[in-house]
């Protein structure tokens, strides 16, 4: 099966109210994902120009074995960050990689900002903008009922991304709900759909593609699949899933409790991974293109007001939420810990910045710094109902304090004191205080995440301090995890995904050219991405860690503060050299 020379990108003009299928890039130079999304800014975006610019695209890319190989179910969405103003990407699945390429989008490019509240269906057969004026200020939730019941056809072929108020808001870190249960969570994605005027989008696969003859790929296909399914490599996330790793980070002296003034706590237990199976896991389900089923849906359950009837709800749930609204926020039970997640979702924040956020106000709010004149409710670790009522205030925005905690901890704190103890590593920390290099890394890499590299992990097996080691190993890992987002595959699946293995899948379905490449082109998108970030204002020599990472201890000892500033100017000379050379 000989493959498409070029990319099929979908440009919506969103002020103008229609869409065109353009052809874009090489097949044999461009991987797709990360790859093709930062080749596409090169070429639309507008670095020298602010965030919400109208024509700064917005941009959701697949790679090249969607649909053909377990597992390729990541869509890349890529954009100028509204949290740092800069070059960035977020990663999520569902329905959508699989509705892209039954829609026959390899991309899809939102220009220009709709003349009322929108939403954009997307399809080989249909491409438009619904006015949707009256969904306006409407949370994610009811949003879906409301789309699903008015946009008909294709109905269990189609994807379904939405924001909640706090994208409307202008939130610094809104997310983009995917499908209900996934996210592009980081760095503000949704508020760059809100300044768009841009509710929503449903793609609708509504296309066929043909699958490669042959046994070649059949056999492949199999042994992937049987990798995936019948041993022991992909079972954990299946059974406790991610949440697993709370106690482990816990006895490492690793997981962040109560804005991390503390990396070991005994009530963990409340907020385990074996306690949310035990008590409140419902299902299992997975994205499309997976049959792992890493997704893990509890079941909340609360009382109506009148205190004579429950409502329940299905609240997905893994270690990074656990983390930032359980022991970041000292909550030590697991059916409070899904309740705030469940008001997290409704207003479509992000949650580990919404966690840390509300840790460090916190904390700010016991040292006096603020007031509940500010916070109109009280703030305490552990306590629930508080913190459910700040979230929707961080969605909603109904003070300057909740605008200003809504654009980060670290702005926030700029302002009203208290940035000693805002924990915040480029955007809000991810749940691993395991040490120098992951600080390091959070705070300087490419988008700001746990996922750019290994850090957490290296810091979990290296208790040496060699500098050039660690960064050496930053900026490999960093490229084989470029090509894995450029493929568009889970990260779970990187133990069987090597590069011997994507060369040959590529190679069935007729792309012998990038199966070549594979050892090399790594570092080719390393180096684009790197340079979209420098061309939009990065500058590594301006990153600050705050002093409450200088303060603990982990399973290693004290963190050393001069290692940790060799790292961050080792790292960031590093980085230079890959952006602009």
């Amino acid at each position: 099966m000989p493959a498409n020379k070029t990319y099929r990108v979908v440009i919506m003009h969103l002020d103008k109210g229609y869409a065109e299928p353009v052809s874009f890039g090489d097949t044999k130079e461009l991987l797709g994902g990360s790859h093709l999304a930062a080749a596409l800014y090169d070429k639309y975006g507008l670095p020298n120009e602010h965030w919400d610019h109208p024509d700064q695209p917005l941009i959701f890319a697949i790679g090249p074995l969607v649909g053909y190989f377990p597992l390729m179910s990541k869509v890349v969405c890529a954009f100028k960050s509204p949290y740092n103003d800069q070059y960035s990407e977020s990663h999520a699945g569902g329905r959508l990689a699989l509705a892209m390429r039954f829609a026959n989008a390899d991309a899809i490019l939102f220009r220009g900002r709709a003349k009322t509240l929108s939403a954009a269906v997307i399809g080989a057969r249909r491409l438009g903008l619904v006015d949707v004026h009256y969904l306006k200020g409407m949370d994610v939730f009811s949003t879906g009922r409301s789309l699903r019941k008015t946009i008909e056809g294709f109905s269990g072929h189609r994807s379904l991304m939405r924001i909640g108020p706090a994208g409307e808001n202008l939130s610094g870190y809104a997310c983009i709900n995917v499908d209900t249960y996934r996210h592009f969570g980081r760095m503000g994605s949704g508020t760059v759909m809100g300044v768009k005027n841009l509710k929503a989008v449903m793609v609708q696969g509504d296309e066929s593609i043909p699958l490669p003859e042959g046994k070649a790929y059949q056999t492949l296909f199999r042994d992937i699949y049987k990798q995936m399914t019948a041993t022991h490599m992909m079972s954990k996330y299946f059974d406790l899933g991610t949440p697993q790793n709370l106690i482990p980070l816990n006895e490492l002296k690793s997981l962040p409790w109560r804005n991390l003034q503390a990396t070991h706590d005994s009530g963990v237990e409340g907020i385990s991974g074996e306690r949310f199976a035990k008590d409140l896991l419902l299902r299992n389900t997975a994205c499309s293109g997976c049959p792992v089923g890493c997704i893990h849906i509890g079941m909340l359950r609360e009382m109506f007001s009148d205190e004579h009837r429950f409502k329940y709800h299905q609240v997905a749930y893994d270690y990074e939420p656990i983390f930032s609204v359980g022991s970041m926020i000292g909550v030590t039970d697991a059916s409070g810990v899904l309740s705030i997640m469940d008001e997290v979702e409704k207003v479509g924040v992000d949650v580990m910045s919404a966690g840390v956020a509300m840790a460090w106000a916190t904390e700010a709010f016991q040292k006096g710094i603020i007031t509940e004149e500010q916070t109109l409710t009280p703030l305490e670790f552990g306590y629930v109902e508080g913190y459910k009522k700040a979230v929707a205030h961080l969605g909603y925005a109904p003070n300057e304090f909740y605008m200003r905690l809504a654009n980060g901890a670290l702005k926030a704190a700029a302002h009203y004191g208290g940035e000693d103890f805002a924990c915040v590593l480029g955007q809000e920390m991810a749940g691993y205080a395991t040490g120098e290099v992951f600080f390091a890394q959070q705070a300087m890499s490419f988008r700001h995440s746990h996922l750019d590299a290994g850090g957490y992990s290296y810091d979990q097996t290296h208790n040496e301090q060699d500098a050039d080691k660690a960064i050496d190993y930053l900026i490999k890992d960093e490229q084989g995890r470029c090509v894995l987002t450029s493929m568009v595959a889970c990260l779970f699946s990187r133990g069987v995904y090597k590069n011997d293995v994507l060369s040959k899948c590529l190679d069935s379905i007729g792309y012998p050219e990038l199966a070549g490449k594979l050892d090399t082109i790594g570092a080719d998108i390393q180096k684009l991405r790197w340079q979209m970030r420098f061309k939009t204002g990065y500058d590594p020599v301006q990153t600050k860690i705050p002093k409450r990472f200088l303060e603990i201890e982990t399973w290693k000892g004290k963190i050393d503060p001069q290692y940790l500033d060799t790292l961050k100017h080792r790292y960031g000379q590093a980085l230079m050299e890959i952006g602009r050379s």
